[in-house]
């Protein structure tokens, strides 16, 4: 089966004006597996593959297992969509083309100051007490910085474009395909160990709006095997989403759960939710530089355990 199996199966959808729910539905499969094979992050089983198949089959006759190898072109004209198909490829996805070059243009030189495995750490919009944690990898592809991150094997990504000492980035999770946006401030450093800012998504089942701040913290280096390291992070997106406030220390629990509006501003603080590179970040630095003369060796905001292999702590 081709690798790009999850392009296929998300041009086939398109084409049959068909959402992933409803496949999922008729095909007597849970929706966030369906949403993990038009991610790529699984494929099919053999038995499933066969099933997929065989219901498309029914709504574009002549559709056989041999062609889920057929290049992406070839795909495309089976269901009729290649002159679609074709056109997403000469104009690409996401942002326009001259907001792309704009953002090339200003994005900052040094991308590989960013690679590596990295683990984030936010306020739970679902379970009030608790906080979410995603581990994944930030690495380099087609000369631009991307990035998966995942937990409980549901994942998400997208682009990063770092300018200036802030980091912009576009993502969307492996099951609802819904867009989120964030703005990272960076402290500059010769390797990039520590980002924060704030998340703007459509959080609920509702596709409500919400924003909160987040960390993303370095927690190892690439090995510079792609083989390995893809191999690394799929096995830290399997972790667990929810972390208990008590396991997170105090001052990132102040960071992340901050007091704004109209009550907050009246007695000195925040009118809006803001993520200003200091004074929190600069302290949430220090404590990370405690951490690593500690016995304990790693950066580790939070005192679970990262699951990395010894010797793939972040050196000092």
């Amino acid at each position: 089966m081709s690798d790009d199996f999850a392009q296929r199966l998300t041009l086939a959808l398109k084409a049959l004006s068909m959402s992933r729910g409803r496949l999922a539905s008729e095909m007597g499969v849970d929706k966030s597996l369906v949403g993990r094979w038009a991610s790529g992050s699984v494929r099919p089983s053999a038995h499933n593959l066969e099933r997929l198949t065989h219901f498309l089959a029914k709504k574009r006759p002549g559709l056989t297992l041999l062609d889920w190898d057929r290049s992406l072109p070839e795909f495309a004209t089976l269901f009729g969509v290649a002159a679609v198909a074709e056109a997403k490829a000469r104009h690409g996805t996401g942002l326009s083309r001259a907001l792309r070059e704009m953002v090339r243009n200003a994005v900052d030189a040094d991308l590989t100051a960013y690679e590596g495995f990295w683990r984030t750490t936010h306020a739970s919009v679902f379970q009030p007490g608790c906080f979410c944690q995603q581990h994944g990898i930030i690495r380099i592809e087609d000369d631009e910085l991307h990035f998966e991150l995942g937990a409980d094997g549901i994942r998400y990504g997208g682009s990063m474009s770092p300018v200036e000492g802030q980091v912009f980035a576009i993502a969307s999770d492996s099951v609802r395909q819904v867009p989120s946006f964030l703005i990272l401030n960076v402290v500059p450093m010769p390797k990039i160990v520590l980002m924060d800012g704030i998340l703007i998504a459509a959080s609920s089942s509702l596709r409500i709006p919400s924003a909160y701040s987040i960390i993303f913290e370095r927690v190892a280096d690439l090995s510079g095997h792609r083989a390995a390291d893809e191999a690394h992070a799929a096995n830290l997106m399997q972790r667990p989403e929810f972390v208990h406030d008590d396991d997170v220390a105090e001052v990132v629990r102040q960071h992340l759960l901050r007091d704004f509006g109209p009550k907050a501003a009246d007695e000195g603080g925040e009118m809006m939710l803001t993520a200003a590179l200091t004074p929190r970040l600069a302290q949430i630095m220090a404590l990370s530089r405690m951490a690593q003369d500690s016995p304990v060796n790693g950066l580790s905001l939070v005192s679970s355990q990262s699951g990395l292999p010894s010797g793939q702590h972040l050196q000092g």
